[in-house]
């Protein structure tokens, strides 16, 4: 279940930071088991899982919410809230690991000789003279 509240008058993050411990805690005593905040740059997103129907019902119902909803920056169309997850997100399923590009692979340092450095440090430096 999600509830959108787009900027208006006031910046709606501002509305999350005045109402949003009353939405978190009314959605734990209606039995939710899963909540979460999103911010865009249009405005936020509380989402909010629950095991049933009447649960949702009861949320949405409830005095606390119904003051949040009423308190939104643009009570005429800045807030939107509908059974689903925020704009065109899936059904909530945890997501598998990807696999790692290349398999993973990284190069490995090539193991240099301690000899081949005394056999560099050995030759004679050479002298280059620029004539003009």
């Amino acid at each position: 279940m999600s509830i959108e509240v787009i900027d208006g008058a006031f910046p709606a993050s501002f509305w999350a930071e005045a109402f949003g411990d009353r939405l978190v805690e009314t959605a734990l005593l209606d039995g939710a088991v899963d909540w979460t905040w999103h911010r865009s740059t249009w405005g936020v997103i509380f989402e909010v899982a629950f095991a049933d129907e009447d649960a949702w019902d009861r949320f949405r119902n409830s005095a606390g919410v119904q003051a949040a909803l009423d308190g939104v920056p643009d009570p005429v169309s800045g807030v939107i809230v509908y059974r689903g997850r925020g704009g065109s997100s899936p059904k909530h399923q945890p997501r598998k690991p990807r696999p790692l590009l290349g398999s993973g692979a990284a190069a490995l340092p090539l193991p240099i000789e301690d000899d081949w450095w005394a056999l560099l440090e050995d030759e004679p430096r050479s002298q280059t003279f620029l004539v003009h």
